[in-house]
Order: C-alpha cells, then structure tokens, then sequence
C-alpha cells in the first residue's frame, strides 16, 4: 500500500510538469521494494486521478465549452470543443494500433533516458524561438490536429504529454499560458479513455497490474490532490517564467539514467 501511495504521489507531482510522469513511474518502480514496472496500465488508470484535477480547476472553462458546443453556435467555445476533438483523433487511432509497442518496446528504461533528453532539448529550443503571439481563439484545425500528434508522441514515456503539445505550440507562436491550456484541455477526452479502458481490464483481470484495485485506488486519489496543487502553482509559474528549470532537469535525469544502466546500477530489462 505505501508504495502504491508514493507512486501517485510522484503522478500528482509530474502529470502536469513537461517531465514526462509515466517515465518516473517507470523509473521510481526500480527502486521500490518490489523492483517491478508499475505497468502502462497503473499509470493510465492513476492518470485518471490527475485528469479529475484539471476537470476540477478548469470547470468554468469546461461547462463554457460543454455548453457552446452542443448549442452549435459558432462561439469560439464551441469552435475549441471542436478542435479538442479533433485533436484527440491522432493519439486514439496510434494508441489503438501501437498498443503491443506502449505496454512493451516503448518501456525500455534505455528508450525512456534518451527520450528524456532529445524532448528536453526540444522544449527548450521551442521556448526559446516561440513567438509568444498566439491565444486559444487563434487556434484552428490544422494547428489542432499538429498538436494531436505531438500529444501522440507522449505514448512513448519520457516524452511527457504536456512537454510535446507546449513545445508544439512555442513552435507555432502560441503564448506558455495558451499551449499550457490547450493541453490540460486536449488530454482529457484520450486520458480518461484510456484510463477507463484499463480501469475495466484490470478489474477482470488482477494480472494486468502488480498492485491490487484497493492500492490502485489509493494512488489515485493521492494523485488528484496532489495533481491539483501542482495545476494551480504550474499556472502562475508559467506567466512570467520560461521551461528551462524543466529542461534542465530532464537533461540531467536522463543522462543519470543512461549511466546508471551502463554501469549496472540499474537493470535495462
């Protein structure tokens, strides 16, 4: 029980940061008593936690666009509830015929400690040459589906969902505050999938992960509150700072990575 209530501690804590929160799942499972991989399928049920937070802190936003969007009234809510949509397109159809891959090839800590790095290195050249013009109602379908694939991207852990759409979005001229947003926005509808889709094959089946339904449960309502705090300071930080602290970090715990599986201190399987 209390490994499974660290590990949604360190959910709550990375979900949202652009430092990929599957990687340290997977990462922080070495270390743990049990030495196991917590498995794709915790992660995405855990995550369902965390999204429940952004349902909460942006609820007004939501309901505006809930709203908007079945009224078809052309409003710029309802447009965005369509570009949601359509953006959720890319990760549903590669999730679907990737999955062999994500629950198994994509895992390998080898794969997750250069992921770290190489999309580190492009958030951060993206923060730096973003041109910090654009706003959420500028957003339009062809933005919406490049940014659904570079959500796409964070199948693979150490991508981080929110590091790949900011870093898409910095490269399209959107401000941090924007691509932050639309991010939080567009995970929705793919994590709540995907997080239910295991949530039903882990209650018929106990092997689909090493932790019991009852500590699944407790890691994600760990992960929520925490998930929630880390929103509310994310969103202020952003305003007036750059991701650079972010990217220095996952520089550097890839490259510790890299180098504690070359020298043996942590097994690559």
């Amino acid at each position: 029980m209390l490994e499974a209530l660290f590990l949604g501690i360190v959910q709550g804590l990375t979900e949202f940061l652009p430092i990929s929160s599957s990687a340290h799942i997977r990462i922080v499972g070495e270390f743990l008593p049990n030495a196991k991989d917590p498995g794709a399928a915790f992660t995405a049920i855990t995550q369902i936690g965390t999204e429940l937070a952004v349902l909460l802190y942006f609820r007004r936003d939501i309901l505006n666009i809930a709203r908007a969007w079945f009224k078809r009234d052309g409003s710029p809510e309802a447009r965005l509830g369509n570009l949601i949509i359509i953006g959720t397109l890319p990760i549903v159809a590669l999730g679907y015929l990737g999955q062999d891959y994500i629950t198994n090839n994509f895992r390998s800590l080898w794969v997750i400690a250069c992921t770290l790095i190489i999309f580190g290195l492009i958030l951060g050249f993206a923060d730096r040459v973003g041109r910090s013009e654009k706003v959420l109602s500028t957003l339009n379908a062809r933005d919406g589906i490049f940014y659904g694939l570079a959500q796409s991207m964070a199948l693979i852990p150490g991508v981080s969902r929110s590091g790949a759409t900011i870093a898409l979005g910095r490269f399209l001229g959107y401000k941090r505050e924007a691509a932050l947003r639309y991010s939080f926005l567009l995970a929705l509808p793919a994590v709540f999938g995907s997080g239910l889709y295991q949530l039903q094959k882990a209650m018929g089946d106990s092997t689909v992960s090493v932790y019991s339904m009852p500590e699944i449960l407790i890691a994600t309502i760990t992960a929520f509150v925490i998930g929630y705090a880390v929103i509310a300071w994310l969103m202020k930080y952003i305003s007036t700072k750059s991701f650079t602290p972010f990217v220095i970090y996952r520089v550097a715990l890839g490259s510790a990575l890299l180098i504690a599986l070359a020298t043996g201190l942590i097994s690559a399987q």
